[in-house]
């Protein structure tokens, strides 16, 4: 057994961020954003204004990528959004490494969570796909509780665990991540290979920034 093992945690609750974090999805969710703009009349935002918005949740993520379509084309420019996605969602996996870490996590009886910005539906049919059911104890989805930045996500975790802040860790690719876990008074991480360029991360006070899979899996197993 690894000396890692044997080393005592200081956390206890882990919530991971989904898109960018744990699933390879930053371009394809960025492509599908755009497409949709374009498809309802928008002027279709840049990759890096697309890119940006990953992690809100949908509705929040479209209007803030695309001011300029009149709110009466939100429910058409969702429909659109969900349409590219739904044809490009099999071409989307787990980054390299993530099983591998999340079982090492698992072996140290952390309690593995989800804090995401995609809908209900949308994760559970992530999970099925990566065949990730049962991995994470608990999860919380944008469309069931108070999107991103806002802690509340955190807190229904850390509540239904029975865990407090300073012992609860949130690892994310951007700075919506952060913003909330600095919001809920836990610490983070960041990941550099996701959505945002991590010269945002340092104002939001990362524990550490890992620049690979193997990165984060190597910190955790010392760190967390």
């Amino acid at each position: 057994m690894s000396e890692s093992a044997f080393r005592p945690r200081q956390f206890d609750l882990i919530a991971f961020d989904w898109d960018g974090t744990l699933f390879d999805s930053t371009q394809i969710i960025t492509r599908c954003i755009q497409l949709a703009v374009r498809d309802v009349g928008g002027t279709v935002p840049s990759d890096e204004q697309a890119a940006y918005v990953i992690g809100m949740a949908l509705m929040q993520a479209l209007a803030h990528a695309a001011p300029d379509v009149p709110e009466e084309k939100y429910p058409e420019l969702g429909a659109r959004y969900r349409h590219h996605y739904l044809a490009h969602q099999n071409d989307i996996s787990l980054f390299g490494g993530v099983l591998e870490m999340l079982a090492d996590l698992k072996g140290r009886h952390h309690w593995l969570t989800v804090a995401t910005g995609k809908s209900r539906r949308g994760l559970d049919e992530a999970l099925q796909a990566a065949e990730l059911k049962g991995m994470f104890d608990g999860s919380r989805t944008a469309d069931e509780t108070a999107g991103k930045p806002h802690p509340l996500m955190l807190h229904e975790l850390m509540r239904e665990f029975g865990v407090d802040p300073e012992r609860t860790l949130m690892i994310g690719d951007t700075t919506h991540d952060l913003q909330m876990a600095l919001n809920a008074g836990c610490v983070s991480v960041g990941v550099s290979y996701g959505a945002h360029e991590p010269e945002a991360f340092q104002v939001l006070r990362p524990r550490f920034v890992a620049h690979t899979v193997r990165d984060l899996h190597d910190w955790l197993l010392k760190n967390a």
